[in-house]
């Protein structure tokens, strides 16, 4: 049925996020840490084409945002894209790919928390490295006890922060070439994207490599498909957030990139230092490193908050409706018609992770967990663009008021690109044992649903 349910007052979830904070709830889980710290890196893998590879991704997750924004608008009493997964292909497997992303961003937010340490310890180089994640935190569990708007609110902000250094950066591009600045390589100009070696100095092996950390940078831009049943005007303000996509991705990803190689020739950009950074203190911005920092703080807490939320949320719809004591408590709303217990539980097991990265200091370990999490989203993503599948074969193919466009060869292309970027995580040694483990995570949790489902019956 479209439209929301009615039921008590105390089983909805607020519909408390206006069209401004899913506007930049959206913005802000396609542009994290990894374009301001690790764009030097897919530069170096594949030059000037690392434009290209980000605008093809970049349609690729177009399509997939219209997928599951159809599937959303097709029925508003559904909680989140693992309602339609449950629905369309089986309890079992919306199961499995809830606990996969609630797993996901448990180890996202695991990570940013860690590294907010070493951020703050930039201007306090005496502050012990847990504290500024212990106080981060605790203000986010706050915030997100408090009311989903004001969660709305801080990812708003936190969004804002990175729109702006981006903005800077192109501004400050467009301008240094316009006057063709000498910098201390050479002159800012547009030529120095095909001057070293070409567009594509690295060939076709380059280009391809460089798919998988490019479409890695993209995680969290399904977290509109969680927010649904909080938002305002849903019908309205989802179609525009997922519309707006290719606008973003081609202002934010590719106009910043283009202004670095602009800027500095790209051979030049160092793989292990943030661009921005480089750019910047080449340029004389004498607190280049400083404002970028802060910058990577922000989006570390956003990606923080974005984990709290999205986690809760899944939690609560894994939970929903079940009979048993804790799936009941966990699904709990609060007087202000938040997930609270969910939300204190997910924030206890990133505490935990945290503590424990700190205790035993492993970090090739967690590095690898965290490799195995990002993995886990090539199967998230596959099987929202499944369900889309099965929910329009079963329709009759009839298009809804937001219907995918050029369905079903979209929704193919997008399938066979995810096995695509699969296959290049084959040829590293890393990243294949990576896809492995990942591979191995998700038969543990389908076996464990089989055996749970077994001993019930």
């Amino acid at each position: 049925m479209n439209g929301v349910k009615l039921m008590k007052n105390d089983q909805n979830l607020a519909r408390g996020l206006k069209n401004r904070h899913v506007q930049l709830i959206a913005l802000g889980g396609t542009i994290g840490t990894g374009l301001f710290l690790g764009a030097g890196k897919s530069i170096k893998l594949a030059g000037p084409a690392i434009i290209i590879a980000y605008l093809l991704t970049g349609i690729v997750c177009f399509w997939l945002m219209r997928a599951m924004g159809e599937l959303l608008l097709s029925d508003l009493s559904k909680h989140s894209f693992i309602d339609f997964i449950s629905e369309y292909l089986g309890k079992k497997i919306g199961f499995v790919t809830g606990w996969t992303y609630w797993f996901c961003w448990i180890t996202i937010a695991m990570a940013d928390v860690t590294a907010s340490g070493l951020y703050v310890q930039y201007w306090f180089p005496t502050l012990p490295r847990w504290l500024p994640g212990l106080i981060i935190l605790a203000v986010l569990l706050i915030i997100n006890m408090t009311a989903v708007g004001l969660f709305g609110e801080t990812e708003f902000w936190f969004a804002l922060i990175k729109i702006v250094a981006i903005v800077v950066l192109i501004i400050t591009g467009i301008v240094l070439v316009a006057i063709n600045y000498k910098t201390p390589l050479g002159t800012a100009s547009i030529g120095n994207l095909i001057k070293y070696h070409g567009f594509f100095p690295h060939g076709l092996n380059g280009f391809i490599s460089s798919f998988q950390m490019v479409t890695f940078g993209f995680i969290g831009i399904e977290l509109i498909g969680v927010t649904a049943s909080e938002t305002q005007n849903p019908q309205i303000t989802i179609p525009k957030a997922i519309n707006e996509i290719p606008t973003r991705v081609i202002l934010f990803y590719i106009g910043s990139l283009t202004a670095l190689m602009c800027i500095y020739p790209w051979n030049q950009i160092a793989p292990n230092q943030s661009p921005f950074v480089q750019v910047f203190k080449g340029i004389g911005v004498p607190m280049a490193a400083g404002i970028i920092n802060f910058v990577v703080l922000t989006a570390a807490a956003s990606a923080c908050n974005s984990s709290i939320f999205s986690t809760s949320r899944m939690i609560f719809t894994l939970n929903y409706g079940k009979k048993n004591k804790f799936a009941r408590w966990l699904s709990h709303l609060s007087r202000r018609q938040v997930p609270a217990n969910a939300i204190a539980f997910s924030t206890l097991m990133i505490g935990i992770a945290v503590a424990a990265n700190f205790i035993f200091s492993n970090t090739a370990l967690f590095a690898f967990i965290s490799s195995v999490a990002t993995t886990c989203f090539l199967f998230i993503w596959a099987m929202i663009m499944l369900a889309h599948l099965k929910f329009r074969h079963l329709t009759s193919n009839k298009p809804t008021k937001f219907s995918m466009p050029w369905y079903p060869v979209s929704d193919y292309v997008v399938l066979i690109f995810l096995i695509f970027v699969a296959v290049i995580m084959c040829l590293t040694k890393t990243t294949f044992w990576a896809l492995v483990a990942s591979v191995a995570w998700l038969g543990i949790l389908w076996s464990l649903q089989s055996f749970k489902r077994t001993n019930n019956n």
